[in-house]
């Protein structure tokens, strides 16, 4: 969803003021220029397919954080898919140590950053510092070229190899193989990356989730999540046009395949047993007051609560005087940000 710091578009529009210079109807437009949808700040779409990102396109290069010392790397998870991650490790990690793992999901409206952008990286290697864990996140297919499922086919093909890779054996990938504890996993993300870590764990708390033997999800980190609903929330006001505006923008992302109240995007139409298995053994959401996702966030805390799941903690952390993901701005390094890395560094050291 609309991060606090987005460019806009502009889109310049041509008035005729007479018929002598106004083009005829059967002119051909030129399709690479003609809209054919505005998901601003996100991205355009060209009648002739082409897309034009509008943030979130660059990329920063892997290696040494000179402020933390976290190292990272870029690795191949599925070449044929074009599935990749980035991979961190803390500073100075003694050989063999095993860490907590962190599976971690980048947010952009299902349809902007990656894993390499540099606003997630900035963030990754002041989380991986802070919290001591080695980390995977992880660059999936973006919309609309990839509509959903494919992000979540994706994420889950990326945890499942995660975690098969922290078994020592012959190919495996050697920092997950030397320091990864796949009994300490936490899944997480920000804005859509929180809707996808929330699908990953419903999945893995499926009859046969296709984990490794002795793997878990110890904890589930949302951050910001994006859901919605057809029925407005307080936090969303009560003007129509809203509700047209979410599902417009969520038909754009799954191609038309997901009606507004799909689980996908509000987990509250989940079947009860659905939550029951909720594939985690604790839950932290986070929410931001101006946030207009704020109350789908205290309600999935409150349905996890009042549910048959069998975990042992669902934590809601609340931030006053906030956007969404004001966390991940560089001007959002404030006393704000860091009581909010503070909470989910706490949540996973309990572990």
């Amino acid at each position: 969803m609309p991060e606090a710091c987005c460019n806009t578009a502009i889109v310049h529009t041509l008035r005729f003021r007479s018929s002598e210079t106004r083009p005829r109807a059967t002119a051909a437009m030129d399709p690479d220029t003609e809209v054919d949808f505005d998901f601003s700040p996100f991205l355009i779409r060209y009648k002739s397919g082409r897309v034009h990102r509008l943030m979130g396109a660059s990329r920063v290069d892997a290696g040494t954080d000179a402020a933390t010392g976290v190292t990272c790397k870029d690795v191949v998870i599925d070449a044929d898919a074009g599935l990749a991650a980035r991979l961190y490790l803390p500073k100075d990690v003694p050989r063999s140590e095993k860490l907590p793992v962190l599976v971690y999901f980048h947010g952009g409206a299902f349809a902007v950053h990656s894993a390499f952008s540099g606003t997630h990286h900035r963030f990754l290697n002041a989380l991986v510092a802070a919290a001591g864990v080695v980390a995977v996140s992880v660059d999936y297919r973006l919309a609309p070229e990839h509509p959903l499922p494919a992000a979540y086919d994706d994420a889950w093909a990326a945890l499942r190899w995660a975690l098969a890779s922290c078994a020592p054996a012959a190919g495996r990938e050697p920092w997950l193989a030397e320091h990864g504890d796949a009994a300490r996993v936490f899944v997480a993300g920000d804005s859509a990356g929180a809707n996808i870590a929330h699908h990953m764990a419903t999945r893995a708390g499926g009859g046969e989730n296709g984990l490794p033997a002795g793997a878990r999800i110890e904890g589930l980190v949302l951050l910001h999540p994006y859901f919605r609903g057809k029925d407005l929330v307080p936090s969303e006001g009560a003007d129509p046009r809203f509700l047209q505006r979410v599902e417009r923008s969520w038909g754009f992302v799954c191609a038309g395949r997901y009606g507004a109240d799909h689980p996908f995007i509000n987990p509250l139409a989940m079947p009860a047993e659905e939550w029951a298995a909720l594939g985690c053994r604790r839950a932290l959401v986070t929410v931001a007051e101006l946030d207009t996702m704020r109350d789908r966030g205290r309600r999935y805390v409150e349905a996890l609560r009042g549910s048959a799941w069998t975990g042992e903690e669902a934590v809601l952390y609340q931030t006053g005087g906030e956007g969404h993901v004001y966390f991940l701005e560089k001007s959002g390094w404030g006393d704000k940000a860091e009581r909010e890395m503070d909470a989910v560094v706490s949540f996973i050291k309990r572990s």
